[in-house]
């Protein structure tokens, strides 16, 4: 059976897709040979070629289920499902109140699990089943001061990803992307100018931050048949890492 990155004839969810990475991974799967569709909160005016959106807040799961359907209504089925709705404003732990705590687990945490719950149940019913794919993040992987709950939620997204793989296999396959830093339309405002970015990716091994474009490859490798017997895996797209920081330490002699 030959196996390759062709995605022609089938249908994509990805959460948040209309900009940022999400945009990234949406076009990576329409290039692909995919209908994707995206969701957010609001109304997009323009969808990108080759998507359509539905306003759907993903912490709902009354929300997401009629999504769930009218894709499957539309198209007759759903392959792929890409949890990369989330994010976190700054705020210290010590501050921060229960409720907003429950905010950031709500969209980070339990909205991908809600989304991948819906996907499932359509997936498992289909010849062939499907694929989810995680859109979690380095802050799971080291400390996250300042977005505590943020780094907390998807170390749970990194896990539940290990656990849902074995549940719903062999029909669905789930894996996980632990994404850097990525340049979208905020990175400037969110780093405080220009200079800063550049000085944080000095930092970056190599030498810069990703491109949405770079993370929707990694999204598309894992929803593809060339990964068709991996699952349960959390790949690393950040560039190399975080050197350590004795590294940047000048000592006197």
């Amino acid at each position: 059976m030959a196996v390759a990155m062709d995605l022609t004839g089938r249908v994509a969810l990805v959460t948040g897709g209309s900009q940022g990475i999400g945009r990234g991974i949406a076009s990576a799967l329409v290039d692909a040979g995919a209908h994707v569709v995206t969701c957010a909160r609001s109304a997009v005016e323009a969808p990108m070629s080759g998507t359509t959106h539905l306003q759907c807040d993903v912490r709902d799961p009354e929300s997401v289920q009629a999504m769930v359907d009218a894709i499957v209504s539309q198209h007759g089925r759903l392959d792929i499902a890409v949890n990369n709705a989330g994010g976190a404003p700054y705020a210290l732990a010590a501050d921060a109140s229960p409720r907003f705590h429950d905010k950031i687990f709500g969209l980070n945490l339990t909205g991908p699990l809600v989304v991948a719950q819906a996907a499932n149940a359509v997936m498992q019913q289909q010849e062939g089943g499907g694929s989810i794919v995680n859109v979690s993040s380095i802050s799971a992987l080291r400390p996250s001061p300042g977005t505590a709950a943020y780094g907390a939620a998807k170390a749970g997204i990194d896990s539940l990803t290990r656990s849902l793989a074995v549940e719903w296999a062999p029909k669905v396959r789930i894996n996980a992307i632990n994404v850097g830093l990525c340049r979208t339309e905020q990175t400037g405002d969110h780093y405080g100018g220009d200079d800063m970015v550049a000085a944080i990716e000095e930092t970056i091994p190599l030498g810069r931050m990703a491109r949405p474009e770079e993370v929707g490859h990694v999204a598309l490798f894992l929803a593809s048949d060339l990964a068709s017997y991996v699952s349960g895996a959390t790949v690393a797209c950040h560039g190399g890492g975080e050197p350590p920081i004795f590294q940047s330490v000048t000592t006197k002699e």
